[in-house]
């Protein structure tokens, strides 16, 4: 637009110029004198015919260039290798592939992406989208050459590259060449929070409760999850930190109570008020052979925090001292009368401290508000001592009915 403007300017003072030679002006009087000389060329004319001269050679010269240029663009319309032929056909590539990806169309994507990767002048994208349509043939090789060329015209671009790398990888279940490349990048990039992500999904993934547990405080700090996730994520790690610790290792129970003592110490004082932890610790106590630990455990956190959950695994542990645990259980049902799974737990112990009549009428209570396997088999242990076998083989059955229908043997022939 703007070379425009500069040609009808300079259209303009020709015109101009031409109107004062032809037709006269206070100016044609002063018409000046022009003299060039050089090694026998001679040339003389007036000032204004000078001007005349050189702007009418700059337009010949302009107008030249203008025609070599149209000349050159309808060439290229015509020739299929020109410059704008090769941008169509690197942009239908794209366009045909990425659907193609969408769709699931692997190898059609694979083909047309490589094409465009090949003739792209910023062929990252397109390399990506192949790697991952190779990928899904199941060519692995193919898909990291892919990545390897991308980064080869690309370099700048090596966390992107690194990033879908490790990615697939872990989807290939190579976690350890994951790592690598994630850890690479993490030193480069420390604070990046897709690297830090993908960090999280790998250590989740393969159960390394201890370095998901170091990984955690960077996630907070750069805000790579919500509070949330981030809440559910450190409950995970922890639980599952608890049940590793708790393995024991062949019949020696001792390092493994030791290791799961540990680690419990290492929460925080609110995560010891996690209901789901506390589960979790006292059931591997439980496992392990501390069963007292785990019932002064529960005893304390169910006077702050009380819960069905854990009330139920109060009744399964035997403490030190069985009728202040009795006591105790009797103490919370004045405030959680109808607690089918806290009856239960009477039940139990009472069943523990050989009360039977007691242990009867706690289990029949709880079975009145639930009908919960649990409680129908505890109660047919008893009636069995009881010699009530009638009443008790009934139970059995609805326990295994309210297991699993199929398993009632109520349908059987009655020779069997």
């Amino acid at each position: 637009m703007k070379r425009l403007y500069w040609l009808l300017l300079i259209l303009a003072v020709v015109a101009g110029v031409a109107s004062v030679l032809l037709f006269g002006s206070p100016l044609a009087e002063h018409k000046g004198y022009v003299l060039i000389a050089f090694q026998g060329f001679r040339y003389e004319s007036s000032l204004w015919a000078f001007v005349v001269v050189v702007l009418a050679l700059w337009l010949l010269v302009y107008l030249l260039r203008l025609s070599l240029r149209l000349l050159v663009t309808s060439a290229g319309l015509i020739n299929p290798w020109s410059r704008l032929h090769k941008r169509r056909r690197v942009r239908t590539a794209s366009e045909q592939g990425f659907l193609e990806l969408a769709e699931g169309r692997w190898a059609r994507a694979l083909r047309h992406l490589q094409q465009a990767a090949t003739r792209s002048p910023q062929p990252l994208s397109y390399y990506l989208g192949a790697a991952r349509a190779a990928h899904h043939l199941g060519q692995y090789d193919v898909s990291d050459d892919l990545l390897e060329q991308a980064l080869n015209r690309q370099p700048q671009a090596e966390l992107a590259i690194a990033l879908l790398h490790a990615e697939l990888q872990l989807a290939r279940g190579q976690t350890a060449h994951a790592l690598d490349t994630l850890q690479a990048m993490r030193s480069r990039h420390p604070h990046h929070h897709l690297v830090l992500r993908q960090l999280q999904q790998l250590y989740l993934q393969s159960s390394d409760w201890s370095a998901l547990l170091g990984l955690l405080p960077d996630l907070r700090k750069e805000k790579a999850l919500g509070d949330a996730e981030l809440s559910e994520l450190e409950r995970q790690a922890w639980r599952g930190r608890l049940l590793q610790a708790g393995q024991p290792v062949g019949s020696d129970t001792v390092p493994a109570l030791a290791s799961l003592q540990q680690a419990w110490q290492a929460m925080s004082a609110a995560q010891h008020k996690e209901p789901v932890l506390v589960t979790v610790y006292a059931e591997q106590l439980r496992l392990l052979g501390a069963e007292a630990e785990a019932e002064e455990l529960l005893r304390h956190f169910l006077k702050q925090h009380y819960d069905t959950a854990l009330v139920r695994l109060y009744g399964l542990l035997r403490g030190r001292d069985l009728g202040r645990q009795l006591q105790t259980a009797e103490g919370w049902l004045k405030q959680h009368p109808e607690d089918a799974g806290l009856l239960l737990t009477l039940g139990r112990l009472c069943v523990h401290s050989q009360l039977w009549g007691k242990a009867q009428s706690y289990l029949e209570s709880s079975l009145t508000f639930q009908r919960h396997p649990e409680t129908c088999t505890e109660l047919a242990h008893l009636l069995v001592q009881l010699g009530d076998l009638e009443r008790s083989n009934s139970l059995y059955q609805e326990s295994l009915r309210l297991l699993d229908p199929r398993l009632c043997t109520q349908g059987l022939p009655a020779a069997i």
